[in-house]
């Protein structure tokens, strides 16, 4: 053997193809965390239908506002557009090891706090309706509080798995408490500042779903729950425009045409729908009655053009979320996965009861949209986003239910809610 050849087979560059395809390895283990089942494909499906619900019925509510500005289909081609946006994201998402988030949680939350800083500058911030919560990017306008809520679930969830101890419970309020209260404070006083009460309220929601979940004490949810309505009600009593909307709900009929307007078109839209509805298309409510058709009121479009049937179907679809949600957050394989899932479907369900109840009246007016059904780009963006996130962790591999326990398990998952009050 010649000194050549020797010194050939004791070269280094065998070493780094070994490297380079262990990267590449490494990447395509967190591109398929898990073979698709029964909720990924669940979940995804209801997805996709709640999407194309939400495309149609914006191009059947939107249409008449739209022309009036010149285009028909404006309102619906933005729409699309964005759903050309969000879809691939909830591909990549869905594809992606959920634990990859954990890496990002903190630029994430940075991010959205300074895009909720800069919303407040003035000349930066874009006023629409009287509140000031988007930031323009050429022909892109996003909406930071849509990315907060996001970012605040992540960044929580992350917070509280390097909290958690080895038997996998957090058993002092003041692990629970300390990165949860000061995040939520900070992210109402933002919010609020734009303003935007109902986007505070989801926050609040979410921040509270993570809590409850992660085991914090029965009384501690309830002096939390009776705190946070009297935030509200106080900030309605403070606020002239948002005391007007509690006595229009309380009585709509008083005010018939101011206060309770819009409360009482949408209702006569509801009851002019009856069964199934006058067709698709054939709302009468969109043309300048319900004030906000294609965000706020669009599920009462969906009840007159659709029926009982119709808005019995979208609220199926809500109660599928729900249903596979929680059986996704029951069987993740780590605490991570499983206080995500929970506060993802938590976050989704909760807003669309709340837009389906200042709807039918069961709750005052607070400009929460329906997600994947209304109109709203930041929205249907981070709705995808959060959705393929769940579908994510679905895809992963579930441990034994023998398992949970000692697979840092969210303790509101494994037993029952009463054992830690």
């Amino acid at each position: 053997m010649s000194v050549r050849q020797g010194r050939r087979r004791t070269s280094t560059r065998p070493a780094r193809d070994t490297d380079a395809r262990g990267r590449f390895g490494q990447w395509r283990e967190q591109w398929r965390p898990g073979a698709w089942n029964g909720d990924a494909t669940g979940l995804t499906v209801v997805t996709i239908v709640l999407l194309l619900v939400g495309l149609v019925m914006s191009y059947s509510a939107s249409i008449v506002d739209a022309a009036e500005a010149g285009d028909p289909f404006g309102v619906f081609r933005r729409q699309l557009v964005w759903a050309s946006i969000g879809v691939p994201a909830f591909v990549l998402v869905a594809n992606l090891d959920h634990r990859v988030w954990r890496r990002i949680a903190w630029p994430l939350m940075i991010g959205s706090l300074v895009g909720l800083v800069l919303v407040l500058v003035p000349g930066v911030g874009i006023t629409r309706f009287g509140s000031t919560r988007w930031l323009g990017f050429g022909p892109l306008v996003i909406q930071p509080s849509e990315i907060a809520k996001l970012a605040a679930l992540v960044w929580l969830a992350d917070v509280l798995e390097r909290k958690r101890p080895k038997d996998g419970t957090l058993h002092r309020p003041s692990h629970l408490n300390v990165p949860a209260i000061p995040l939520l404070i900070l992210l109402a006083v933002l919010v609020l500042a734009q303003p935007d009460l109902g986007t505070t309220i989801l926050l609040g929601l979410i921040v509270g779903a993570v809590l409850w979940v992660e085991g914090l004490p029965g009384k501690y949810v309830g002096i939390a729950s009776i705190a946070a309505l009297a935030a509200i009600a106080a900030l309605a009593v403070v606020a002239p425009y948002r005391l007007r909307r509690v006595t229009g709900w309380l009585d709509p009929e008083a005010d018939p045409l101011g206060t309770g307007y819009q409360l009482m078109q949408a209702l006569f839209a509801l009851g002019e729908g009856g069964t199934f509805g006058v067709g698709l298309g054939s709302s009468r409510a969109k043309w300048n009655f319900v004030p906000n058709p294609e965000t706020d009121f669009i599920f009462a479009i969906i009840g007159e053009e659709l029926g009982l049937v119709g808005a019995t179907f979208v609220l199926g679809l809500f109660a599928a979320v729900l249903y596979l949600g929680l059986r996704v957050a029951y069987a993740a394989a780590e605490g991570f996965g499983r206080t995500v899932a929970f506060g993802v479907t938590a976050w989704i369900v909760g807003q669309a009861l709340i837009n389906i109840g200042t709807v039918t009246g069961l709750l005052p007016i607070t400009g929460v949209t329906l997600p994947l059904v209304s109109v709203g780009g930041s929205s249907l963006v981070s709705t995808l986003v959060a959705l393929g996130l769940l579908v994510s962790i679905a895809r992963a591999t579930p441990p034994p239910v023998s398992r949970l326990r000692s697979a840092g398990a969210a303790p509101r998952l494994i037993h029952r809610a009463g054992d830690h009050s």
